[in-house]
């Protein structure tokens, strides 16, 4: 466990050197030659004092030592040439063992100044080498500051995620385990702990022989192509008691030296991203292809013993792409290797990837027992899924865990036939390979599986697209060949996933133009006919065009029903729920998201007989008539108060008695409890009604720094944000003691007998006001803007008598009353609209 000391010791060293060494990469790089440096200097010491001699600092290397930098008759810049001139030379020191040449081989100091080398140098001197499982955890905690995408497309991997890799795995003591993009070595420190733990009586490992001990701290091997996640693992092996860590650097897919080496298991997130133009492999592949992340998942399945396992985590592409090498792996692997597939939520790699993810679990023995794939979903992986990856509670990773452990005992045990994944959480899920190979894509998305079996008792025949209606993608414009405005008529406007407009029609505005000849009469669009995206993170969306003469670009697809089908009844079901999350599902979603135009075709939706069609359409329009008609409402109101011109105008300054700014504090993206303080979003009042729901969890440490509760009868405003938000603000009705402010968000305190609050409210909540806050803001347009509490003082208000104010409050409160009554009037048709839809597709 780390520790609170150790942690402010690598948080402090990191500080200093920011100024100098603004890479995180390179902060990790500078400290760990440091605690290295210090480390041997600490052996050597040890050494002399149990009677023998120092090892690393003798020779022509004793002027080096650790106490020589430090010597008080050094100056400033005597104490950097010395230091700058070791770390040089330190990969040339005979004294030292070949791992330790190799983690300072290249090393020398980015900077020259010699304040922040001595402040550096002095927090690495607090640190010991004592053996210790501290150093370990200290080192990990380091290395999680390595959160960005690296040059070959490296990610560095949650920890919650590689435990969980292991768990599954289970590798044992006489296992051989590869890493074969080992990064920092995080898989290969999970499985160490994992054996030990589960051979420990007391303490970990000790129900290891000697013998095996020494033997499992050879089991371990690691590649990696970049010389810098080399050292860092060679260090991070160290630490965890590997004294001959075996990390090599290598080119996994180019190179054939180490092709004959196999292991019983291989755990690795390889890099998703492929050098422009390809690699170019060797030719000892099963599956020919220059993309990085087809070729990682092909040696591991053949670098497996015959009793290896594997875990790897994979990018949607390999789940789902159509191209020929993403098939034949597939087909590869369901036929030999694969017996689970877990789908991971798309933030897992926030903030720096989107990428939505799965993990491929392989098991040679396993695979030739077992007719089916086990498909499992993790929706909460015991995060959040924003920027922050905020730690949250109800993570389905130990359901997860259990589920697998159960498959993998029943298939082994013979007793496939007891596991039964109905019922079982994480939308456990299993599919014949049979069912796989059907249309000879062996797609992996499990959703697709999961959406055809939940349909097969259904009451109205299921029949598919293709049947029912043409379809039509999309032609790939050239961008020198459109234009923002029709150069004459002969050109046509193109219809794009930007053109998908609210209410699901499509938008005539900023639209580009294209222009029609004869070939491209295929892809006019027509009015009434249904469009798709076809990919990117809003794939499934559907938009009906209102207009004649379009053109249909790349990207999106068309759909037009034939003489079997109601038009309306077809837009009805391309618009539903479950046809937009088989989109997303059979997709991957996120940015990568595409679904090609043969699953759209082989999608299945229950046909009634044509008059229950029209039956249907005729509900469903009358249901969606009110909605209009009251959503118009409730986007056409504003409150309005009619200024009378006698009114005095009141500056801000006069009539708000202080204004308190709450504090940026440490918290947790979740609730709170019974017992703990929150610190409120700016969401909070984001929409002019306060939401106290919209908090997060104070961490204990925090709490003596949180300061302002929002109070009774005060405005809460934002101070800082985008420049669309900047200046919302809420009225609050009562005190909320165990909710504070941020430092975005300011609290007003108003004491004038003469000044309704609420009436305060609506008028800087006013469109006009919020213009006027909006321009005082200091901030460049499109960045984060912010309000001085000068300008915003300065600013005056009409000021009625105070029953006037109260007249206006109430007039504006009984409109919304009115304008409430609408909101929940659509929401009950909406649901009335869902609940249509949903009959349709009851069993």
């Amino acid at each position: 466990m780390l520790d609170n000391e150790t942690k402010r010791r690598i948080d402090t060293a990191r500080d200093v050197l920011v100024g100098k060494v603004p890479d995180p990469k390179s902060q990790v790089e500078q400290i760990t030659i440091a605690l290295i440096y210090k480390f041997m200097d600490d052996m050597d010491k040890e050494a002399v004092e149990m009677g023998g001699k120092a090892s690393f600092f003798a020779g022509d290397y004793q002027k080096y030592a650790w106490s020589k930098i430090f010597a008080p008759q050094l100056g400033g810049f005597e104490m950097l040439a010395l230091y700058a001139d070791a770390i040089t030379r330190m990969a040339q020191n005979p004294n030292l063992p070949q791992l330790f040449r190799d983690i300072f081989k290249n090393a020398y100091l980015p900077y020259r100044d010699p304040e922040t080398l001595k402040l550096f140098l002095k927090t690495i001197n607090d640190f010991s080498y004592d053996h210790s499982e501290r150093l370990g955890d200290a080192f990990e905690y380091l290395l999680s500051v390595l959160g960005s995408q690296g040059d070959a497309g490296q990610f560095r991997t949650p920890r919650h995620i590689i435990d969980f890799m292991v768990q599954v795995v289970a590798p044992q003591k006489n296992d051989t385990i590869l890493d074969p993009a080992c990064g920092t070595a995080g898989f290969l420190i999970s499985s160490f702990k994992y054996i030990l733990k589960a051979n420990t009586k007391k303490i970990p490992g000790d129900g290891l022989t000697t013998d095996e001990r020494k033997k499992l701290l050879a089991n371990f091997k690691g590649y990696d192509i970049s010389p810098d996640m080399v050292r860092l693992s060679l260090v991070n092996l160290y630490l965890h008691g590997f004294v001959q860590p075996q990390i090599l650097e290598y080119d996994t897919l180019s190179s054939e030296d180490r092709w004959n080496e196999y292991a019983d298991v291989i755990m690795a997130n390889p890099p998703f991203m492929s050098p422009k133009g390809g690699i170019k492999p060797h030719k000892k592949f099963s599956v020919q292809s220059n993309r990085s992340e087809v070729l990682f998942v092909d040696y591991i399945a053949e670098h497996l013993r015959p009793t290896g396992r594997a875990a790897v985590i994979v990018p949607e592409g390999i789940i789902f792409q159509s191209a020929g090498a993403y098939k034949q792996l597939r087909k590869m692997l369901v036929d030999k290797y694969l017996y689970a597939v877990v789908s991971l939520p798309a933030g897992v790699f926030n903030p720096y990837s989107g990428v939505k993810t799965s993990i491929l679990f392989l098991d040679v023995q396993l695979a030739r027992k077992t007719d089916a794939i086990l498909f499992v979903k993790i929706e909460n992986d015991g995060f959040g899924l924003g920027a922050q990856r905020r730690e949250m509670a109800g993570s389905d990773l130990p359901d997860a865990a259990n589920i697998l452990a159960d498959y993998i005992k029943a298939s082994r045990s013979g007793t496939l036939d007891t596991f039964k994944p109905e019922g079982k959480p994480c939308c456990a899920l299993l599919v014949k390979k049979e069912t796989l190979a059907e249309n000879g894509e062996y797609n992996l998305t499990g959703e697709r599986y999961r959406i055809a079996k939940r349909k097969v008792n259904q009451k109205w025949p299921m029949v598919e697209l293709k049947e029912l209606c043409a379809f039509v993608s999309g032609f790939a414009f050239k961008s020198e060949n459109l234009f923002k405005e029709p150069p004459d008529n002969s050109f046509l406007p193109v219809i794009k996933i930007g053109s998908f407009g609210n209410r699901g029609y499509v938008s005539a505005t900023d639209v580009e133009y294209h222009k029609y000849s004869n070939e491209l009469e295929k892809f006019l669009v027509r009015k009434g006919d249904i469009v798709i995206a076809m990919t990117g993170a809003t794939v499934g969306k559907t938009a009906i065009s209102q207009y004649d003469n379009f053109l249909l670009n790349q990207r999106v697809g068309l759909v037009r029903s034939n003489e079997k089908t109601n038009q309306d009844y077809l837009r009805i079901m391309l618009f539903s729920d479950s046809f937009y999350d088989f989109c997303q599902k059979t997709a991957g979603g996120g940015a990568q998201g595409n679904i090609s135009p043969s699953y759209l075709q082989d999608y299945k939706i229950p046909f009634p007989p044509p008059e229950v069609q029209r039956e249907i359409v005729a509900e469903i329009e009358g249901h969606q008539k009110l909605i209009d008609g009251a959503r118009q409402v409730v986007e056409n109101w504003k409150p309005q108060i009619d200024i009378d011109p006698e009114w005095p105008m009141v500056k801000l300054a006069e009539i708000i008695d202080d204004i308190e700014t709450g504090v940026s504090v440490n918290s947790i993206n979740r609730n709170i409890v019974e017992g703990e303080i929150g610190i409120l979003k700016t969401s909070a009042v984001t929409y002019g009604v306060f939401k106290p729901e919209e908090h997060k969890a104070v961490l204990p440490d925090e709490i003596t720094r949180v300061k302002c509760n929002p109070k009774k009868n005060s405005i809460i405003i934002s101070r800082m944000n985008t420049e669309a938000m900047v200046g919302a603000s809420a009225y609050i009705d009562k005190d909320y003691s165990n909710l504070y402010l941020p430092d975005r968000l300011w609290q007003t305190a108003i004491n004038r007998k003469d000044v309704n609050v609420k009436y305060l409210h609506l008028i800087i909540s006013s469109d006009s006001y919020r213009k006027r806050i909006s321009d005082i803001c200091g901030g460049t347009s499109g960045s984060m803007k912010n309000i001085s509490k000068t300008n915003f003082l300065g600013l005056s208000i009409p000021l009625p008598p105070l029953t006037v104010q109260r007249e206006i409050i109430a007039k504006i409160e009984a409109e919304r009353k009115a304008i409430d009554g609408c909101r929940e009037l659509i929401a009950i048709y909406e649901a009335k609209i869902k609940q249509v839809i949903d009959k349709v597709w009851e069993d």
